[in-house]
C-alpha cells in the first residue's frame, strides 16, 4: 500500500508544493509546527533514511538546504530546523521548520492548517526560491 506521501506525489491526494523534480518534492505539512513547515520527500518510497542510496540522500540534502534558505527569507526565523524523524509516515521525509526556540520542534504542538494557510505559505516560500 502506498504511503500518504506517495499519494500526494502522484496527485491522488492534495498537496501544496514548493518544489518538485524527478527525484524529490517539497510540500507543506498539513499539521505544521509553525507556518512555513515544509516536508522534503524523495519520489522513491523508502521507509528509513539510512536505506536511501547516496545520490538520493545527497540530492535531498541539497534541495532541503535550498528550501531552508527560502523559508529563512520568507519567515525571518532565528533558525530553520532540519529534522528526519520518520515515525509518523513510513516514507523518508525531511522536516524544515522556521523556529524561534527548541520548543518550536515539539510535535505535540502541531496544529492542522487550512488549505488557504498552506497555499499562502507555499507561495511565499516559492517566491524566495530563486533569490
Amino acid at each position: 500500500m502506498p504511503s500518504v506521501f506517495t499519494l500526494i506525489l502522484k496527485g491522488d491526494l492534495p498537496g501544496h508544493f514548493v518544489y518538485r523534480d524527478d527525484a524529490c518534492a517539497a510540500f507543506m505539512s498539513i499539521a505544521p509546527l509553525k507556518p512555513g513547515h515544509t516536508l522534503v520527500v524523495p519520489v522513491t518510497e523508502v521507509d528509513h533514511w539510512p536505506d536511501l542510496d547516496e545520490k538520493t540522500l545527497t540530492h535531498l540534502t541539497r534541495i532541503s538546504q535550498k528550501i531552508a534558505r527560502a523559508i529563512d527569507a520568507a519567515f525571518s526565523p532565528v533558525k530553520v530546523a532540519m529534522m528526519v524523524v520518520g515515525l509518523e509516515v513510513p516514507h523518508v521525509h525531511v522536516h524544515l521548520v522556521p523556529i524561534e526556540s527548541e520548543s518550536d520542534v515539539n510535535f505535540a504542538n502541531a496544529t492542522p492548517a487550512t488549505s488557504e494557510e498552506l497555499a499562502a505559505a507555499a507561495s511565499l516560500i516559492r517566491s524566495h526560491l530563486n533569490e
